[in-house]
């Protein structure tokens, strides 16, 4: 099974989120900030990061640099709801993809399957 570390520090979005990956087949383990993602990152093995960019303690960019030195099989995936903000964390993790908010659920978790070549286990969000 799949596992994504979810790093998002809103509580309902984390919740909403995590949810519809899990309904999705993926094991998702979820934190509120990049600090307690780093001590996840370091003690057990990941096949995705998805994290949003701003958030108290470490933002996203530096968990996502920190998660390359670490776990660098790791993938990488941001979210975010600011334009600006986007740009740089293009520019900071190149090979990560980035979905910006408002999106549909069922786009995460489409993208998700792309970047594991896999459908969706139950096609539903």
């Amino acid at each position: 099974m799949i596992r994504i570390l979810l790093a998002e520090d809103d509580d309902v979005m984390r919740q909403y989120l995590a949810r519809a990956l899990e309904r999705s087949g993926y094991a998702v383990t979820s934190v509120d900030r990049g600090t307690a993602a780093l001590m996840l990152l370091e003690a057990e093995a990941f096949d995705l990061l998805l994290t949003d960019i701003v958030m108290p303690e470490m933002d996203g960019i530096e968990l996502a640099q920190r998660c390359a030195e670490i776990a660098p099989d790791t993938r990488v995936m941001f979210i975010t709801g600011f334009a600006a903000v986007t740009l740089k964390a293009g520019k900071a993790m190149p090979q990560a993809r980035v979905l910006s908010k408002p999106f549909h659920l069922r786009d995460l978790v489409l993208e998700v399957d792309r970047m594991f070549q896999v459908g969706s286990a139950s096609g539903h969000i």
